[in-house]
């Protein structure tokens, strides 16, 4: 896995105070995309111990709520592994921490994918410039959902996404 920047103290990609990991490799190449330089997956820096230790020291911190996995895209084929192995130590290490992930991919699509169970919140959807809206909190465009991942496996039809409780769309 490759990856562009760790950003520390963000407040703008979820929940309360974040880290984010901005991961390299995208296949959806969205128009007006925020980050079109995180579209090739073998850009950006290698994913190694240091930059592990680097996100464990942000989490270490109480005010951070949690981590954010945006790009690039998180489910690009050369992240998800790594991105699911990383998420499950995280959760392992700090299970009050929660977790977001970024994806171009929908709901319907990666609902069975086994890295949900270990993502907190999902922005899904590509982004579409013309439904684009600044207003629009945690998301880029009024197609996108901001999605309760843990209660919405948990009931009944997980196909009907629960929205998360701060989604003003």
């Amino acid at each position: 896995m490759r990856y562009h920047n760790i950003t520390k103290d963000d407040m703008l990609n979820g929940d309360g105070l974040r880290v984010v990991l901005w991961v390299a490799g995208c296949t959806h190449c969205c128009k007006d995309c925020q980050n079109p330089i995180t579209w090739d997956p073998n850009g950006g820096l290698l994913f190694d111990e240091a930059a592990k230790q680097e996100i464990f020291e942000q989490l270490d911190k109480s005010y951070i709520s949690g981590i954010t996995f945006s790009g690039g895209d998180p489910l690009h084929a050369a992240n998800r592994l790594e991105v699911r192995n990383l998420m499950a130590e995280i959760k392992e290490k700090y299970p009050g921490k929660t977790i977001w992930m970024y994806t171009g991919d929908s709901w319907e699509k990666i609902m069975h994918y086994a890295i949900m169970q270990y993502v907190d919140v999902l922005v899904d959807g590509e982004f579409e410039a013309d439904k684009k809206d600044v207003k629009l909190l945690w998301k880029g465009s009024k197609n996108q959902r901001v999605i309760d991942v843990q209660k919405t496996l948990a009931q009944t039809d997980p196909l009907i996404p629960v929205l998360h409780c701060g989604d003003y769309s």
